[in-house]
């Protein structure tokens, strides 16, 4: 691509960039484009306006994708997320406590949990406490507090007082972004201390990410990417992002579509 290129033209570049790589840089995107580094950081500027991108030092990051409420995300990416969902039961074993996080994609992670292992589930989100009172051979326990009905889950003081007296073997945290340099982030800050300290009572980290999350930042850290024990993709996840985990040492695995 040259000078020549309208800035719309540059800007599509960049996201499909963006999308691939997780990150951009500036520098390097003018030489590429034959623009001066001004122009590719008022791209980078416009594209941020728009919610398209997050703008860091010296580039860009994808931006966090949209959260809405719990109860329209059930209704999303149905078929994508039970796949990962298969794909991340599998990680957990006969007799295991379990920490499962609110959301739709844990939610059918409690769906795929096998029945008669002795499996234990400690949650903070009542949708999923509901769902595994009717399987045979799953001990549940609900975590109180505050309801947050957008999360669908316990926050608080309370539910963080009872999470810290905790000590299970596998947790799975939701996330709404997770980057491969700066780890996992949620848009909420008092959800975000709560997932900390369902990491600080597990001996595992299981972490969950459909492909918009992957590359992406949102407003509140969760924690570092050697915090992720077990990483499990869509089949289909961009591999320079895929291997820029693997660089960094999470053992990865890939959902199948049935």
């Amino acid at each position: 691509m040259t000078s020549e290129a309208l800035p719309g033209e540059r800007q599509q570049t960049i996201l499909r960039l963006l999308r691939v790589h997780g990150r951009v840089f500036s520098a390097p995107l003018a030489v590429q484009m034959g623009v001066s580094e001004d122009s590719i950081r008022r791209d980078l500027r416009d594209l941020a306006s728009q919610g398209l991108c997050r703008k860091v030092y010296g580039g860009a990051l994808p931006a966090a994708p949209a959260f809405p409420p719990l109860v329209d995300r059930h209704a999303q990416q149905r078929e994508q997320k039970q796949a990962l969902a298969r794909a991340a039961a599998a990680h957990v074993r006969p007799g295991e406590l379990v920490l499962l996080d609110a959301g739709s994609t844990n939610s059918a992670i409690a769906a795929c949990l096998p029945d008669q292992q002795g499996i234990r589930v400690i949650t903070n989100a009542p949708d999923i406490a509901v769902l595994l009172m009717a399987r045979s051979g799953i001990e549940v326990s609900l975590i109180g507090g505050r309801l947050d009905p957008r999360i669908g889950a316990a926050v608080g003081a309370q539910a963080l007082e009872a999470i810290d007296a905790l000590r299970v073997d596998v947790c799975f945290i939701g996330t709404c972004a997770v980057d491969a340099e700066a780890g996992m982030w949620a848009v909420d800050g008092e959800e975000a201390a709560l997932k900390r300290a369902m990491l600080a009572a597990s001996s595992r980290c299981v972490v969950v990410a459909s492909n918009e999350k992957l590359g992406a930042q949102a407003a509140h850290r969760i924690g570092g990417v050697e915090q992720i024990d077990i990483l499990v993709l869509e089949a289909d996840a961009p591999s320079a992002q895929a291997e820029a985990f693997a660089r960094r040492g999470v053992d990865l695995h890939h959902a199948r579509a049935e």
